[in-house]
């Protein structure tokens, strides 16, 4: 079944698009946002709230005199360290988060690896007094726990997601990273000015543990498990998806060899790369950019940090709604959409990251930046759908293999820009932002050249067909050789 076809089943047997809640799958998606939301935010809050607890603060004595002091002395390396140590965590999850996804339920796995980080962010503040190895220890737990969540969120999407509405059920979804990242830098800033810095951690992860309980008692592992699911909406998403109620059950046995061999599958590792690159270099360092070396106030600082994630959110849902329909109405191809999408944005990255980085004044220099963040939206209809183009049964498992590298950018790009930036001056930045518009143009380079958007010869489903076809093949001519005899 062909996406136009899937489209006009859709549209004649469902609810309109804008009554989501009609749509057990699009409950899910909303749901699924606000989980990438308490995700990023849970993640983001200490970059905002590290300017806080390290900044110079006045002090007033009773015999009239003034003093400066910080609650934490802590220079640029060990923050580099400290806003890093999350991805110590992290990275270790990726790969057994899409593998335990397709045993246990990406639903529960989900679940647990968000409520689990809000709980662990309740106690941020009292590892950060123990001291900042305490500190490093909690958030790596955090990574640790988060780690699982885009892996087994693809093996969502291969049990829910039709063919056609993938690129929009995903970038939905995944536009609650960028919701989260700027409700996280402005309530951070307000917070910690207002009630102190201990607060932005208090209400975010108390957020995040209301939100676990919700998603755990609506959300089901399939259509199929799902008791409130009609009939119709069932029996579409499995015929979009040409399988039967009893393949969800069946243990997948995933082609190691083929995945770790494969051109597409590195074409998509280091676009993911790529792009987290700018992305966490941009997180974890913006706000302290802002602050010391543009000069603006700490609010300043954390409203200013989140423009870019704004942006970038308010894109994702148009950018994926137009790459479904370059497919349904066949403009391009799926491949073509992965490309164009994915290295278009690449390329526009990298000019507003030269230029910004070049020109290093407070108004322009926001504004590229704002831009080359913004334009990411269409790069995630490249390399964060492309999973479930090349196999869908195995897309947690290719989740998990990209998103382990991609979190080697999250733990090396605070640490190098920290290093880089130890006396905070404009060269010093001009070098983080070059090294990062240069680490676009290597993935521009190859995803374009390594990219694909079709099932691929060595996936779970590429063998079950050929194998059905085989098996097709064989009664065919042996029901010949039957009928021969008998003649």
């Amino acid at each position: 079944m062909d996406a136009s076809e899937s489209s006009k089943l859709s549209d004649g047997i469902e609810a309109p698009m804008w009554m989501f809640w009609k749509r057990r799958r699009y409950i899910l998606v909303f749901l699924a946002f606000f989980g990438f939301f308490n995700v990023y935010s849970l993640r983001v809050n200490l970059s905002v709230a590290i300017v806080a607890m390290t900044e110079n603060r006045t002090i007033e004595h009773p015999n009239g005199t003034v003093s400066y002091e910080q609650e934490f002395d802590w220079d640029s390396s060990t923050k580099g360290y400290i806003l890093s140590s999350f991805f110590y965590g992290y990275i270790f999850t990726q790969l057994a988060g899409g593998y335990i996804s397709n045993a246990l339920g990406g639903n529960y796995v989900f679940g647990v690896g968000v409520g689990t980080t809000a709980a662990l962010t309740l106690l941020t503040p009292l590892a950060a007094h123990g001291g900042y190895g305490w500190l490093i220890a909690i958030r790596a737990l955090e990574g640790f726990f988060e780690g699982v969540t885009f892996p087994c969120m693809h093996a969502i999407w291969s049990n829910w997601a039709p063919p056609s509405e993938r690129s929009r059920m995903a970038t939905i979804a995944f536009s609650g990273v960028f919701t989260g990242t700027v409700a996280s830098m402005l309530l951070s800033g307000v917070l910690a000015d207002n009630l102190g810095w201990e607060w932005v951690f208090y209400i975010l992860g108390a957020f995040g543990c209301l939100w676990f309980v919700v998603w755990m008692v609506v959300v089901k592992k399939s259509p199929e498990t799902d008791p409130y699911i009609t009939t119709k909406e069932k029996e579409f998403i499995l015929a979009t998806q040409q399988r039967t109620s009893s393949e969800t059950a069946e243990k997948v046995h995933h082609p190691w060899l083929a995945i770790v061999t494969s051109k597409a599958v590195w074409a998509l590792i280091v676009a993911s790369f790529a792009e987290n690159w700018g992305f966490y270099t941009l997180l974890t360092q913006l706000p302290t950019f802002l602050k010391d070396t543009m000069h603006f106030e700490l609010q300043a600082a954390g409203f200013l940090s989140a423009l870019p994630y704004l942006a970038l959110g308010s894109l994702l849902s148009f950018a994926g709604y137009l790459a479904d329909l370059c497919q349904i109405k066949r403009w391009l191809t799926t491949t073509q959409v992965r490309r164009y999408f994915n290295c278009g944005a690449f390329l526009i990255q990298t000019v507003f990251m030269l230029v910004g980085a070049f020109i290093l004044k407070p108004g322009p220099t926001i504004a590229c930046i704002t831009i080359a963040v913004g334009c990411g939206s269409f790069a995630w209809c490249g390399f964060a759908v492309n999973h479930l183009d090349l196999s869908p049964k195995s897309a947690g498992v290719l989740m998990g293999i990209s998103n382990t590298f991609s979190t080697v950018a999250g733990i090396v790009t605070p640490i190098v820009s920290g290093h880089i930036t130890a006396n905070g001056d404009d060269d010093e930045w001009r070098t983080v932002f070059y090294i990062a518009a240069g680490i676009y143009l290597i993935g521009f380079v190859i995803y374009w050249f390594g990219v694909s958007g079709e099932l691929q010869p060595w996936s779970i489903e590429a063998q079950e067909r050929d194998q059905a076809q085989r098996e097709k093949e064989n009664v065919f001519v042996n029901g010949g050789m039957v009928l021969d005899q008998k003649s």
